[in-house]
């Protein structure tokens, strides 16, 4: 079985959870601050990114971070063109912890229109996805955001992102589709049932040999996105955590069946550059568990 099948089948077929180590430039210095590293620690963006790659380094090589409860994990551009104990990161994940890489690929928000934030452009998009395939990649995550239930925006939203798929399709790469609903959204309820709609739509017009990956904000009503978990064009249904707590995270998504993890800061939360070797392993640890329980269901 090639590389590729195997990946698919791991990422189709076992339990466990994606973790997103996906935070690029605006997001690292809040990433490192968490971390308990602050910014009179780097005094320009070449010291901040081997900073954070150190971050990442540590939690992916801590021994808890496997391919037993971990069957992805997100890399930002930056890190995937870096090596970990002597190989490019994503080879390591494969070939040592047997986690699938995947890559964030897109460049920001735009402003807000129509209660929505749709993706900055992407003019190097092509380059990308072929140095992608070229260092092994799986497949990619890009996130745009719902802020209104604004029907216009919201099939706005959609569209874009799948019309960016099927370019990364073409490529050979798996993408995970990201309109998140922000949790802060007045009618929250409201926005998931538009986005759901819209979702089934785009799924029922891709080919039948083609399948992406959905990255959801948890919904309000349980089990709301139980046609799409279904759909023969959907390989996993993932869910963000959103800025909710790791426990409230774990609660929600504990009763969504079918229904895994993708979360980034509330997979970290607690983790210290303070923390002994022991202590960091044994958070890292309680945490992977957590959120793989709560991905069980």
């Amino acid at each position: 079985m090639s590389r590729i099948e195997q990946q698919t089948r791991k990422m189709a077929t076992q339990q466990g959870f994606i973790a997103a180590l996906d935070q690029s430039g605006g997001s690292t210095p809040k990433a490192l601050n968490l971390y308990g590293i602050k910014n009179d620690a780097w005094s320009d963006d070449a010291q901040m990114f081997a900073l954070v790659h150190q971050m990442r380094t540590r939690i992916i090589t801590t021994p808890a971070f496997n391919g037993d409860r971990i069957l992805a994990a997100i890399l930002f551009e930056n890190t995937m063109d870096r090596d970990i104990q002597g190989q490019p990161t994503a080879d390591y994940l494969w070939n040592v912890k047997r986690v699938v890489p995947i890559l964030k690929v897109d460049k920001g928000l735009a402003a807000e229109s129509d209660g929505v934030q749709l993706m900055n452009p992407m003019p190097g998009l092509g380059a990308l996805l072929e140095k992608a395939v070229a260092k092994r990649i799986f497949g990619t995550k890009m996130r745009s955001v719902i802020k209104q239930a604004h029907a216009a925006g919201i099939e706005a939203i959609v569209a874009q992102q799948f019309e960016i798929g099927r370019q990364i399709l073409a490529a050979g790469l798996v993408p995970i589709i990201e309109p998140e609903v922000d949790i802060k959204c007045p009618d929250k309820a409201a926005a998931e049932e538009l986005l759901k709609a819209g979702l089934l739509k785009q799924l029922d017009a891709l080919p039948a040999d083609r399948q992406v990956m959905l990255k959801l904000t948890l919904p309000e009503q349980d089990n709301l996105y139980a046609a799409c978990i279904g759909h023969p064009r959907v390989l996993r249904v993932v869910a963000l955590s959103g800025g909710y707590s790791r426990e409230e995270s774990n609660r929600r998504l504990a009763r969504q069946r079918g229904m895994i993890a993708s979360f980034s800061r509330a997979l970290v939360e607690g983790l210290s550059a303070q923390m002994s070797d022991a202590e960091f392993d044994a958070a890292m640890d309680a945490s992977i568990q957590s959120v793989f329980e709560a991905s069980r269901s």
